[in-house]
């Protein structure tokens, strides 16, 4: 959010639909403030974006947009003031908990990074790998504390406990089975990022979506 100005972002997102219409859904971050060093008042500054995004011309409009959110106000802003909620780095626990913050008609789209490698130590080890910058950034820890996890759980790289459950790891089969546990909690479409990987995952997106279909 910080790297843009409202208008700006109104007129891309006006120009790229009119290009590729019915295909574009801006996703909208608060950032952290380990990155941002303009990191204020976080739930004021994405109202006033949201506000500036509305009032520009065109505007860029409720349903073309989504929230990264995580925790119980920003969630209540999606609600309110985009199509809904596109929130990263969460077990299902908290798919669950966002489905009951945005009710039954905002959309929910958790992201669900995993690794496909049979071999567990090696998958756990890419998973942590991947989970190591996030562990550093406290809108992620804060909130993983909020959803049964300790600060043991997040100190020295992440237990085994919260790597599992926040990056699945093995075959295709055994990751569609945690992004249907994200479905039945409450999520609309779980976007599902192979990590450890170098290029465009396609082999592993493709082996996902054999998975997904059965």
């Amino acid at each position: 959010m910080w790297q843009y100005e409202p208008a700006t972002l109104a007129a891309e997102h006006a120009e790229l639909t009119r290009e590729f219409p019915d295909r574009l859904l801006v996703g909208i971050g608060i950032g952290h403030p380990e990155a941002t060093s303009d990191y204020t008042r976080p739930l004021s500054a994405m109202r006033a974006f949201l506000d500036g995004l509305d009032s520009a011309d065109p505007p860029l409009p409720r349903e073309g947009r989504v929230l990264a959110a995580l925790r119980p106000k920003m969630l209540e802003l999606a609600k309110e003031r985009a199509r809904g909620a596109h929130p990263y780095f969460v077990p299902v626990e908290h798919t669950r908990a966002a489905r009951a913050r945005l009710g039954e008609g905002a959309l929910l789209a958790p992201e669900l990074a995993c690794v496909l490698d049979p071999d567990t130590e090696r998958a756990r080890a890419t998973a942590r790998k991947y989970a190591a910058t996030y562990l550093g950034l406290r809108n992620y820890t804060s909130n993983l504390l909020e959803f049964g996890f300790t600060e043991q759980d997040i100190a020295d790289g992440g237990s085994n406990r919260l790597i599992d459950a926040i990056i699945p790891q093995g075959t295709a089969a055994e990751i569609a089975a945690r992004a249907r546990e994200h479905l039945d909690a409450g999520a609309d479409h779980v976007c599902l990022q192979a990590v450890g990987v170098e290029g465009v995952p396609r082999e592993e997106w493709t082996a996902l979506a054999a998975a997904l279909e059965l």
